[in-house]
């Protein structure tokens, strides 16, 4: 077996997430650090007289008795190793205390407890009233550190916030509100790792962390086993957000996240002896701790994928392993031999977790500084010419030759700039680029954002007129859209086919009235052409013009196409609506197909209706059938007058 002394610094290197700021360099690796913390042998545990199966070689390093052959050992290397004697102190100041400055830089660090249930970890992070823990006395320097850069006269305004979770079954719950239910654990487009909906509450001192806290530890699920009689049932995390906002030009925000982890210990159930509930809850830590195990041996065997989403608390714990956090890993074993197998099991993660490499970078970001509302006077409005017009007699005798000086403060001497406020992030940054540029290279004009009263309103008036015409070549643009969209609506109007539709009333020049054409069947209009009073006119098309012929006269007369319309005669109408009405009533399916404008969906909602409804009454009542409307109706009815003026059939068969 090895003994986990060798390190692989490549390992992991492409699978961290940058920000934006600094993507032009890749941040330095900074690799997870493993201390190894022993526990005491309890009191009253039987064979605590036995010699313990791990002993310390030095800060650094252990060894423990090997199970295959008991007459070697196996020996561990770690960053640190904290014997049976070590305080909390101890701990803390070694392995703890070290990474809290990264926070006031803008860079997350982690820190988990990790090994069997009944080997100590929840009293490694939370300690006792009388041996306070790691989390009590992280934050208790944090935020005495927090004070202190954020005292008035520093460059930078700190506000320190907390987060307190469980994992319990999978479950993301708030300990804060615990009425919050189940919460979904999601990722931004940085690769931030962010839980909507978790409370956070402000702290500014220790009384408030305690006022939060303490009410909240209550709230996490534990249980007694045969083992450990508060054994924590859930992995716990305590979400400690710095804040940090600086106070001068060029106004940066920075943000550092510190992660307080007490996971759940795995279990041997048939040691532990739970049934019920509590086999249901050592299934699903031990399962979680699985998924851990695979994160890290896919990050050392530089896997395509790592399985951060097959568990909620390797999601949670993206950032920690393999991402941009200062990671230490606090490995609690126990000295008993009948804890032998899981302390191995231990000592192999934790020896795993060494080699993976993590790239904290800082979490910076450019905010534009918020700008009060300035008034200015008609005479800065209309500028030096303008103004010298504006002012009185009396005023241009005296004159003032020498301007008043600006004040001091950064807020009045950007306070001419109002577009600054609305500037597009990225664009401010480049200008504030471009003035230090400048300032460093010892320019010898004024910086960008400290011009003289003249040349600002210089540079407000251009961007004024800027403005002004961007808005004149909008609205011009909007009324070329406007009328183009006219024109092609008057150009499809005007070539809309209107076969069966009344051709539309124009203007004639003419003095004569108009005439109309009436279209009736063959065999009526022979019986009329027998009586020597009758005179029928028919429509014919003969190219561009069309002529009324008379079955009396002989001489056509010529017409403009514009002086006809198209009427069905009235007993046509009458006729053919007798006829749809009897094949409505009477057709069977294939019957009403041979109608016009009725397909094979149609003559079986026609058919479904008359069985339901029974027969139709009217040819009008074929709206009430669904799916037909009543311009349907229309164009139905004219269709099927005309086909029986051809000559097709109509009528059941």
């Amino acid at each position: 077996m090895p003994t986990g002394s060798s390190t692989r610094e490549v390992m992991g290197a492409g699978r961290c997430r940058l920000s934006k700021i600094g993507a032009t360099r890749r941040p330095p690796p900074a690799r997870v650090r493993v201390a190894v913390r022993l526990r005491p042998f309890v009191d009253g545990t039987a064979g605590a007289s036995d010699p313990p199966c791990v002993r310390g070689m030095d800060s650094c390093s252990l060894e423990i008795a090997n199970w295959r052959n008991h007459q070697e050992t196996l020996k561990y290397q770690f960053d640190a190793f904290y014997g049976e004697r070590s305080t909390q102190q101890d701990i803390y100041a070694g392995s703890v205390q070290p990474i809290l400055r990264h926070l006031l830089e803008g860079q997350n660090a982690s820190v988990l407890a990790y090994g069997p249930t009944g080997a100590g970890k929840t009293h490694t992070m939370l300690g006792s009233p009388e041996q306070p823990g790691v989390i009590p006395r992280a934050l208790m320097d944090l935020l005495q550190l927090t004070r202190e850069e954020g005292a008035e006269g520093r460059p930078w305004a700190l506000s320190v916030t907390m987060s307190y979770l469980e994992i319990y079954q999978e479950k993301v719950l708030d300990l804060l509100d615990p009425a919050s239910g189940d919460l979904v654990i999601r990722e931004d487009c940085r690769g931030t790792i962010l839980i909507p909906g978790l409370t956070q509450k402000p702290i500014t001192s220790f009384a408030d962390f305690e006022r939060h806290f303490l009410p909240a530890s209550r709230n996490r699920t534990v249980g007694a086993t045969r083992l450990n009689q508060r054994s924590s049932r859930s992995h716990a995390v305590l979400l400690v957000k710095v804040d940090q906002r600086e106070r001068l030009a060029p106004f940066r925000q920075r943000e550092g996240k510190l992660y307080l982890i007490d996971l759940a210990g795995s279990e041997d159930n048939r040691r532990t002896g739970n049934k019920g509930l509590r086999l249901k809850e050592s299934g699903a830590i031990n399962t979680s701790l699985f998924v851990l195990g695979k994160v890290v041996d896919a990050l050392n065997q530089g896997l395509p994928r790592v399985p951060y989403r097959d568990s909620k608390l390797t999601r949670l714990l993206q950032d920690s392993l393999g991402g941009s956090a200062h990671s230490i890993l606090i490995a609690n074993i126990a000295p008993e031999r009948r804890f032998y197998l899981d302390t191995v099991s231990a000592l192999n993660f934790a020896a795993r977790s060494k080699e993976v490499i993590n790239r904290p970078f800082t979490n910076e970001s450019l905010q534009p500084y918020v700008l009060g509302p300035v008034k200015l006077s008609q005479k800065e409005l209309l500028g030096p010419p303008e103004a010298k017009r504006a002012r009185g007699p009396e005023e241009e005798e005296i004159g003032s030759p020498e301007p008043m000086a600006a004040p001091a403060s950064a807020s009045q001497k950007l306070s001419p700039l109002q577009k600054l406020s609305s500037m597009d992030p990225a664009m401010l940054e480049r200008l504030l680029s471009l003035d230090r540029l400048l300032a460093s290279q010892g320019s010898q004009g004024a910086p960008l954002l400290s011009t003289p009263k003249r040349e600002r309103m210089v540079l407000m008036k251009t961007v004024e007129e800027k403005d002004l015409e961007i808005e004149r070549l909008k609205t011009k643009q909007k009324e070329l859209e406007a009328k183009m969209l006219a024109q092609k609506a008057e150009e499809k109007e005007n070539h809309c086919p209107t076969m069966l539709r009344p051709l539309s009333h124009r203007t004639v020049t003419g003095a004569k009235p108009l005439k109309k054409a009436v279209v009736m069947p063959l065999q009526l209009i022979q019986e009329q052409a027998a009586s020597p009073n009758a005179e029928i006119h028919i429509l014919k098309n003969k190219g561009r013009k069309r002529k009324l012929e008379s079955l009396d006269a002989l001489e056509p007369e010529e017409k403009a196409e514009d002086c006809w319309e198209l009427q069905i005669s009235p007993e046509l109408l009458a006729h053919g609506r007798q006829k749809i009405l009897d094949l409505l009533n009477e057709g069977s399916a294939r019957d009403l197909r041979s109608l016009q404008r009725i397909g094979p969906k149609k003559a079986q909602l026609i058919v479904g209706w008359r069985e339901l409804h029974g027969p139709f009454s009217q040819v009008e009542d074929l709206e009430r059938v669904e799916g037909i409307t009543g311009k349907q109706m229309e164009s139905f009815l004219k269709a099927n007058i005309l086909g029986l003026a051809a000559g097709q059939r109509c009528g059941p068969s």
